[in-house]
C-alpha cells in the first residue's frame, strides 16, 4: 500500500524515503539495530552547537574585550568538532542506513547510495556470522520505479520483496515475502492494496480473435504496476 507521496523527479526525496523505509522493515522482522554511529554523530554536532551558543551568550553579556580569548579557543574547538563530524559522516558512516544483527546474532550492515541524474538505488551489504568472522560483501541495485508509482507514492510490498529476495539474511527472516516475490516474477499474481492474490496458471482462454487468457491479462497488469 502506498504510504507517502514525494516529488518523483527529486532524487534526494526518493533516496531519503527509501532509506527511512529500510530500517523500519528490518526492525519489524526483529532485527536489532545499533545506534552507535548515529549517537556519535549527534554528540559531535550537539557539542559544536552548544559551544557556539555559549560563546554567543558570553559575548552578548560580557562584551568582546572580556571574551575574546575564550572565543578564540571556542572557535578552534568548534572547527575541530565540525571537522570530526565531517570525517565521521563521510569516512566512517559512508552512507550506512542500517547497522545491527539478526535473531541468531549474525551481523548485518547496509549502506545506500545514488549517482547523479540516475534513478537507481544502490545498496552495499555486509554480513558476517559473528563479530569475529570475516564479513561477506555484496552489492545490489534497482530503479526507484520498482517501489514508487507514477504519482510519487511509496509502495511498501515491492520494496520489501526486492530486499527479501536479494539479501539472503533478510529472506531467511521473511520467507513469505520471498515466496511472494517469486510469484510476482513468474507473473501469476495481482497486487491489490499491497496484498498478493495468487492466480491459477491454467485459466481458460477467452473467445474470439485478439482475446487473451485472464491470467495473461493479470500478468501484464502486475508487471506494469511494479515497473518490472
Amino acid at each position: 500500500m502506498a504510504t507517502s507521496k514525494i516529488a518523483v523527479y527529486s532524487l534526494s526525496d526518493l533516496k531519503n524515503t527509501t532509506d527511512d523505509a529500510l530500517p523500519n522493515y528490518l526492525t519489524s522482522l526483529k532485527f536489532k539495530q545499533s545506534h552507535v554511529l548515529t549517537d556519535v554523530r549527534l554528540a559531535l554536532s550537539s557539542t559544536a552547537v552548544i559551544i557556539a551558543a555559549i560563546t554567543f551568550y558570553a559575548d552578548y553579556k560580557l562584551g568582546w574585550d572580556a571574551t575574546k580569548q575564550g572565543t578564540f579557543w571556542a572557535l578552534i574547538v568548534y572547527f575541530i568538532l565540525n571537522g570530526a563530524l565531517t570525517y565521521w559522516i563521510w569516512g566512517v558512516e559512508k552512507g550506512r542506513i542500517f547497522n545491527g544483527e539478526g535473531k541468531d546474532g549474525a551481523l548485518l550492515s547496509i549502506s545506500s547510495s545514488t549517482q547523479k541524474y540516475s534513478p537507481i538505488y544502490y545498496l552495499k551489504v555486509k554480513t558476517s556470522a559473528s563479530s569475529t568472522a570475516d564479513p561477506t560483501t555484496s552489492e545490489i541495485s534497482s530503479p526507484f520505479t520498482r517501489w514508487f508509482d507514477s504519482d510519487g507514492y511509496f509502495v511498501v510490498k515491492p520494496f520489501q520483496q526486492w530486499l527479501a529476495s536479494e539479501i539472503a539474511m533478510i529472506g531467511d527472516a521473511d520467507p513469505k515475502t520471498v515466496e511472494a516475490a517469486k510469484k510476482v516474477r513468474e507473473g501469476y499474481v495481482e497486487l491489490r492494496d499491497g496484498d498478493v492474490k495468487v492466480v491459477e496458471k491454467n485459466e481458460s482462454q477467452g473467445n474470439g480473435p485478439g482475446k487473451k487468457a485472464p491470467s495473461e491479462k493479470i500478468r501484464e497488469r502486475s508487471r506494469k504496476n511494479l515497473k518490472l
